[in-house]
């Protein structure tokens, strides 16, 4: 279903730690891997994400983001390794943590990953603020002339696909609203068309 309809296939992998729920592992991964015809879009939620990275390399994924919260100084050396097994870099923020602190990875990095709700549980309402956190990032960008992708999780539906977009996200990730849906495909081609 998700190589039929789905642009990307965003996987979130949690440790217990960063996050208080578990998610699948390598395992699943791999398993993934082995049917995925659209790019991997890896979401990690851990502690020292770098740990993961040759691994995921090694799997195929194209896209690998890390929270800044758990790379702290590292956030610099864990775009540059990323980027050196040649995947995308992509830095997150929960909505807690303010936007700028994304600013000086722009050039760096290849994607910013802006969680709509917070981190580790699926199902979560949207936060309205994240609106103003993706047009501030997105405008942030275009004045230092740098060409990152602004990618948003969580809460994301087709009635707030559109204003999503207009903010300056180009990656919506949506969990809850396809695969809660009596119609999966369709509710993608909804995000699409919002």
């Amino acid at each position: 279903m998700l190589n039929a309809g789905a642009d990307w296939i965003h996987l979130d992998v949690m440790d217990g730690t960063f996050v208080p729920n578990i998610s699948f592992g390598f395992s699943v991964l791999d398993a993934v891997a082995k049917v995925a015809r659209k790019p991997m879009d890896v979401h990690l939620m851990v502690v020292r994400p770098e740990r993961w990275f040759e691994r995921l390399a090694a799997l195929g994924v194209s896209c690998v983001s890390f929270h800044l919260e758990a790379a702290g100084r590292r956030t610099s050396a864990n775009i540059a390794q990323i980027q050196s097994l040649g995947m995308k870099a992509g830095v997150v923020i929960n909505p807690d943590v303010p936007v700028n602190r994304l600013f000086p990875y722009i050039g760096k990095a290849d994607f910013f990953l802006i969680m709509s709700v917070f981190a580790g549980f699926g199902g979560q309402k949207f936060i309205p603020e994240s609106l103003e956190r993706v047009s501030a990032l997105r405008s942030e960008i275009e004045r230092r002339g740098g060409n990152a992708l602004i990618e948003i999780d969580g809460g994301v539906y087709a009635d707030n696909a559109g204003a999503l977009h207009k903010a300056g996200a180009d990656i919506l990730v949506a969990g809850s609203s396809v695969f809660k849906s009596q119609d999966p495909i369709a509710a993608i081609s909804a995000l699409r068309e919002a």
